[in-house]
């Protein structure tokens, strides 16, 4: 084994994050670290890469006891860690990037043609000479930083190499380049550690995994001889009957219409119509224009052409405050850029577009405002010590059900959603569409935008794709399938 993590336990005051946890990793192996938000994935890692220090337990690396005093000492050991979020300087060239805290001097000068030979051999041994040099960082496509990124491990001579969700915002496209070139790392004889939260991913990339549950290792073996509902099962602690649970409902009254929508100059206008109780999904790559769509519908964005009708509303474009008044509710794909206010509390963050349901004569009942944010917590079983503890404190997860719990209590009629279960667990996913589910059934609409293609497949009634930011026609989710949407999002066909 390259690394070996021998029961390393972790508490933070009285919460108990890693409860002797140990892992495994060999030369020329990819392991899938798989595990619920929450479920101390995040924390093993941080011991890792020296962020921070574990309670008790033992690292080794290369058969030697391996304790770094930070993220400096343990990536000059040979561990590189490759976050969700890029750690890269925008502003400056993709060398000056891969180089950055490895630079090479002399006399206190760097020596430029080494660092050009360096990055130029990396970039090459990556097959992506295409990437220039002195290209900025801010001028790249999210693949093409991604590929810096493990540049940069390559030039450090990396031995373990961590990818925490490194597909989460990329094209099908680059993902799949993306795992050509960890293929090409593992067979060069490096350990790579890949966490995401798709399973049919991890089934593509590694050979073996580790499920972490509740800071504790609750599995851990081959992926081939082991199906994907044993790894479920053993994420969640239950069994999940079914992943994408539907509930009965029929689609009623139109409820929301777009008619010749142009959200900016030079889109092509788009038409649809969402009614009640029916869960519409749009699909497409990256950049198609499904967010701008979403946006320009909430108000966020300008409306340069066409109209939005909201059920008995006047055709006019209006501000994110009209459309909630109108019964509109909106979550961003960015929930802690704009979805969230971290530093404030679940209830805050969980009443602040609907604030007047708790407030007589100006002054708000905030006894009667915790009561409703607790039911909501407990419905959507969001995991916290309470209504009071603040955003930043929770998972991802359960993160993103305080920004749903936020539509919930406004009692919006049209929920529209942005990638709604990005980068959260599948237990956390099948409860938020089981919650997708009910609100259609109780007459609500949802205009769900997701880049999972099984995922839309298996909660929308109907799907539109964009390519290009033009709209097809919405079809039964019936007549779709993965390939024929891809083909619709990159050919602009349907």
């Amino acid at each position: 084994m390259l690394l070996e993590m021998r029961d390393v336990s972790k508490s933070f005051g009285a919460t108990r994050a890693l409860d002797g946890v140990s892992l495994a990793v060999a030369a020329g192996e990819t392991r899938a670290l798989i595990g619920e938000n929450g479920a101390g994935k995040s924390t093993l890692m941080k011991i890792l890469s020296g962020a921070i220090r574990p309670d008790s337990g033992s690292l080794w690396l290369g058969g030697e006891p391996f304790a770094p005093r930070g993220p400096r000492e343990a990536r000059r050991k040979g561990v590189a860690m490759i976050y969700q979020e890029l750690a890269l300087a925008p502003d400056l060239t993709v060398e000056a990037n891969v180089m950055l805290g490895q630079e090479q001097t002399r006399l206190g000068f760097i020596r430029r043609r080494d660092h050009q030979r360096a990055v130029a051999q990396a970039l090459g041994l990556l097959e992506h000479p295409d990437i220039h040099p002195r290209a900025k960082i801010r001028d790249l496509g999210l693949g093409a930083r991604q590929v810096v990124e493990i540049a940069r491990a390559l030039v450090a001579q990396a031995r373990v190499l961590v990818l925490d969700e490194p597909t989460s915002t990329l094209t099908s496209r680059d993902a799949e380049r993306l795992f050509t070139i960890v293929d090409r790392l593992r067979e060069r004889g490096m350990a790579i550690i890949y966490i995401s939260h798709f399973l049919e991913e991890t089934r593509r990339i590694a050979q073996t995994y580790t499920v972490l549950r509740d800071g504790r290792t609750a599995a851990h073996g081959t992926l081939a001889e082991t199906s994907e509902r044993a790894i479920i099962t053993a994420m969640v602690g239950r069994a999940l009957s079914e992943l994408f649970p539907r509930t009965p409902r029929a689609p009623g009254t139109p409820v929301l219409e777009l008619s010749e929508l142009a959200p900016r100059h030079g889109n092509r206008p788009a038409n649809l119509t969402l009614r009640r109780g029916e869960v519409l999904g749009l699909a497409g790559l990256v950049g198609a224009g499904r967010t701008t769509l979403l946006r320009a519908i909430y108000g966020l964005h300008p409306v340069v052409a066409g109209t939005v009708r909201v059920a008995a509303f006047p055709d006019r474009a209006a501000s994110p405050r009209a459309r909630i008044a109108q019964g509109i509710g909106f979550a961003s794909e960015d929930r802690k850029g704009e979805g969230l206010a971290l530093d404030l509390s679940i209830e805050d963050n969980a009443t602040l577009s609907a604030l007047e349901r708790h407030s007589r004569l100006g002054f708000l009942n905030l006894s009667d405002r915790r009561r409703a944010v607790a039911g909501l917590m407990e419905s959507l079983r969001i995991k916290a010590r309470g209504p009071r503890d603040r955003a930043a404190n929770l998972s991802g997860g359960n993160q993103q059900k305080v920004a749903l719990a936020r539509l919930l209590h406004q009692q919006a009629d049209v929920f529209l959603l942005d990638e709604p279960t990005r980068g959260i667990d599948v237990g956390s996913k099948a409860e938020i569409y089981a919650m997708i589910g009910r609100q259609a059934a109780q007459g609500r609409a949802v205009l769900m935008v997701s880049s999972y293609l099984p995922e839309l497949l298996g909660v929308c009634d109907r799907i539109a794709v964009m390519s290009r930011g033009l709209l097809s026609e919405a079809r039964p989710a019936a007549d779709w399938t993965e390939h024929s949407i891809m083909e619709v999002a990159t050919r602009g066909a349907g």
